[in-house]
């Protein structure tokens, strides 16, 4: 796949037989098993329920080539809003056309919009080329707090 993606749009239900694969093939880069079906069913449940937020990048021929889903939350220190960008994925066929970078720039967009404070995000330490798109653009590395998580 060639050129830049021409365009970034909110998601809706209606397009999530197009964005599940991407959805399924992201879970599968965090090495998670295949599951389209279950990719379709947590996605379709988030855009109808209003849960999150999903933004599709397409390609000139109107293919979905990557996502973003954000989650609202807020800051009780800020006392305001703020948006998790819990998920990010280009197709491997479209990174270096710029989809990435027009799907932090579209995060960054609502986050504004919506009145937001701030957006937060997560990679792997692994993960250098991720941290790399995300510092050009002006995410900071919080060097002040850790992340614990608890399964339940």
């Amino acid at each position: 796949m060639t050129g830049h993606v021409v365009a970034v749009r909110r998601a809706t239900p209606a397009d999530v037989d197009s964005i599940a694969p991407l959805f399924d093939a992201y879970r599968q880069f965090y090495e998670n098993a295949p599951d389209l079906a279950g990719a379709r069913v947590f996605l379709r449940d988030r855009l109808e329920r209003g849960e999150s937020v999903v933004l599709v990048a397409e390609a000139g021929n109107g293919v979905a080539v990557g996502f973003t889903q954000l989650y609202p939350s807020f800051s009780s220190n800020s006392l305001a809003a703020i948006w998790v960008l819990n998920d990010l994925f280009v197709d491997p066929a479209a990174r270096r056309t710029g989809a990435g970078r027009a799907l932090l720039r579209a995060a960054a967009d609502h986050a504004r919009a919506t009145g937001a404070v701030r957006l937060t995000l997560m990679t792997a330490h692994a993960n250098a080329t991720a941290q790399a798109l995300y510092e050009s653009e002006g995410w900071v590395l919080d060097r002040e707090f850790r992340t614990y998580t608890l399964a339940v």
